[in-house]
C-alpha cells in the first residue's frame, strides 16, 4: 500500500506547470491579429537574415544546372560506353555473353553471329537502362575492357522501358581519330595521380 501512495494524487506535483493554451480564434478581426502578431515576430527577420548573409557575403553552393554541371570521378557509374581498339578502330566486345550472363537486373540482350573470319560478331546488343541498377557487374566481368560506364548520367525517359543499343554505346570514329576515347583501367583501378592524394596515417605511439 505505501508503494501505491505516490500515485493517489498525480497531478500536485512541483515538476509539472500548467501551459497557456489559447483557443484557436473564430472571428475575423482576431484572426487578423494573430497573423499580424505571429508575422512581425523577431524569429522570422533572424531567419531572413542568416538566408541573405549566406546568399550576400559567402560563396554560392548551388550551380545553374542544366547550364552548369558538377564535375564527376572517372569511375563513376553511368550510362554505357562500348570501346574500340586503338590499333584498328574495330569493336573490342568479341560477344562472349558475360556481362549478359552476370547481370543481376537481367537487362542486357546480346545476339551474335559467325562472320566470314569464324570469328564472333555482334549483331544486337541492348541495355535496358529502366531495368539496369548500374551495378558495374558488366564492367569488372567483360575480359576486353569493352563494356564501361561512361559520365552521361542524363537518360531520363517518358517510358518505363528506355533501351539503348550497340551502335548508341560504340565510340566514334571520330573520337577514336582525335584519340580522345577514355580508357578505363578496369573495375577497382586506382585513380591517375593516386599517389599524391595518399595522405600517412598519423602513428598513436
Amino acid at each position: 500500500m505505501n508503494n501505491t501512495e505516490q500515485f493517489n494524487n498525480r497531478d500536485v506535483n512541483d515538476g509539472y506547470y500548467l501551459v497557456d493554451i489559447q483557443d484557436y480564434p473564430t472571428a475575423g478581426w482576431d484572426k487578423f491579429k494573430r497573423v499580424v502578431k505571429r508575422t512581425f515576430r523577431g524569429e522570422l527577420f533572424v531567419g531572413l537574415w542568416v538566408v541573405l548573409r549566406e546568399m550576400i557575403f559567402f560563396n554560392k553552393h548551388t550551380i545553374s544546372y542544366p547550364e552548369e554541371k558538377m564535375p564527376i570521378g572517372p569511375r563513376y557509374r553511368a550510362i554505357h560506353e562500348m570501346k574500340r581498339l586503338w590499333e584498328s578502330d574495330t569493336e573490342r566486345c568479341i560477344g562472349c555473353g558475360l556481362c549478359e550472363k552476370i547481370c543481376i537486373s537481367d537487362c542486357i540482350r546480346i545476339d551474335t553471329k559467325i562472320d566470314e573470319d569464324s570469328r564472333k560478331e555482334v549483331t544486337e546488343y541492348t541495355i535496358n537502362l529502366g531495368r539496369c541498377i548500374f551495378c558495374g557487374y558488366c564492367a569488372e566481368v567483360c575480359p576486353e575492357l569493352a563494356i564501361t560506364h561512361g559520365g552521361e548520367y542524363e537518360n531520363a525517359s517518358d517510358q518505363r522501358e528506355h533501351y539503348v543499343d550497340y551502335k548508341q554505346m560504340l565510340t566514334p570514329l571520330d573520337t577514336m581519330k582525335a584519340k580522345a576515347q577514355q580508357e578505363f583501367d578496369g573495375f577497382g583501378a586506382i585513380t591517375p595521380h593516386e599517389d599524391e592524394r595518399v595522405k600517412k596515417t598519423p602513428l598513436s605511439y
